[in-house]
């Protein structure tokens, strides 16, 4: 990976600091965006470096579907992970669960018996090949005591991940006007579940499950098209039309690909198919820093010393058109300024990454250093400083007005 550099500068604007920095040329706008899909809602990202490819309509709210499921998921993976859930442990199938997604649903279902016991291993399987709502209404109430009280938990986990606009209604994706996700938002979940559990990721990419002697085939597309596809999510209901989270990996590289609001489920394929193989064809990997690198200084309010590096845990690389001359525009954004005392190794920062208009790279930012509160002298000195800023911002912004 050829590496990139470029000088910062501080920008205040409102409550945070902007750090911005003019990279070298490394991408064509015009090349990225000359790629079209006619999926409504649309995006490709690099699993390693995070980096996003190609997007659209990607941070607007749309019906996930079974795609939601995906949260589902992650929840109970995260309590095996915990040691609080184990492969073997069994749910019951109430009435609910196979009223409401079970065979008399009509809906996907593993097909699970009522008043049955199934082992959680095996409801794993009957989400992530049958789709089966049967199996994650059985999650969500052997969790939680029943399915809203998980809805609530699975709103709550997103945002402890970092997905500020998903909400969740149902552990099964079925229709709920306050059941909406972005395309963004579901790429970075299927990016966590690939990194955080590979143990269990594998079984997305199981091709078949024979349950209650009903053998289904698994509703991903993308995992009999030779591309390298393991696994996630599809999901289609009225209101969503069809979509697809996919992963697919090619030559060492993973790349993660959201589709929804196709008319059908050729089209869902298709383009997701189509999407993943542009992705790899077109982008080659470029380091932006090095690991170890102080990418930039965040100001500490009366603090000793008054300013810290920031670092990132590894290198910053980013995947770019091949052969292009465009510049990347990397920002440092934080709350600023930083309050002591700051611990080194505290998350106080996002790097962000802009390609034109498409954002390329969205990762947290780290104190390099530990930042003590100062003395007196430090503090009156900084609150001074911010004083005179807080009255020059004040002034700009009425006479703009």
């Amino acid at each position: 990976m050829r590496s990139m550099s470029g000088i910062f500068k501080a920008v205040l604007g409102g409550a945070a600091f902007v750090i911005v920095a003019l990279l070298a040329p490394v991408a064509a706008r015009a090349q990225a965006q000359a790629f079209q899909t006619i999926a409504p809602y649309a995006i490709l990202m690099d699993s390693d470096t995070g980096a996003v490819l190609f997007e659209k309509a990607a941070d607007e709210l749309m019906v996930p579907a079974s795609m939601a499921k995906l949260m589902t998921l992650e929840l109970l993976f995260n309590e095996i992970a915990k040691g609080k859930v184990s492969l073997e442990d069994e749910f019951p199938i109430s009435e609910s669960a196979w009223r409401r997604g079970g065979g008399p649903s009509g809906g996907s279902s593993m097909f699970a018996v009522l008043n049955s016991k199934v082992k959680v291993v095996d409801l794993i399987q009957g989400i992530t090949v049958m789709s089966g709502n049967d199996a994650a209404i059985a999650v969500a109430e052997g969790l939680a005591g029943s399915e809203g009280a998980f809805a609530t938990r699975m709103t709550a986990r997103a945002r402890e991940l970092g997905l500020m606009k998903s909400t969740f209604a149902n552990a099964s994706g079925q229709a709920d006007p306050d059941q909406k996700v972005t395309a963004r938002e579901l790429a970075l979940l299927a990016n966590h579940i690939v990194k955080t559990y590979p143990d269990l990721y594998k079984y997305f990419g199981l091709r078949e499950f024979t349950w209650n002697k009903i053998r289904q085939q698994n509703r991903n597309p993308l995992l009999t098209m030779d591309i390298g596809a393991d696994g996630l999510k599809t999901g289609n209901i009225g209101d969503s039309g069809f979509g697809v989270v996919g992963s697919a990996v090619q030559n060492g590289q993973r790349l993660i690909v959201v589709v929804n609001g196709l008319k059908t489920a050729k089209d869902r394929a298709e383009e997701a198919r189509r999407i993943l193989n542009w992705g790899f064809r077109t982008f080659e990997v470029k380091e932006v820093f090095a690991k170890g690198t102080v990418i930039g200084d965040a100001k500490v309010f009366g603090g000793e010393p008054s300013s810290i590096g920031l670092v990132a845990k590894g290198p910053v690389a980013v995947l770019v058109p091949r052969g292009s001359g465009d510049r990347l525009v990397a920002r440092i954004v934080y709350q600023g300024p930083l309050r002591p005392p700051v611990a080194a190794g505290a998350q106080v920062a996002r790097l962000k990454v802009q390609r034109g208009d498409v954002q390329v790279l969205d990762l947290p930012l780290y104190a390099a250093d530990d930042a003590a509160t100062g003395t007196l002298t430090r503090r009156a000195f900084d609150a001074a400083t911010e004083f005179v800023i807080d009255t020059v911002r004040s002034r700009f912004t009425k006479s703009g007005s």
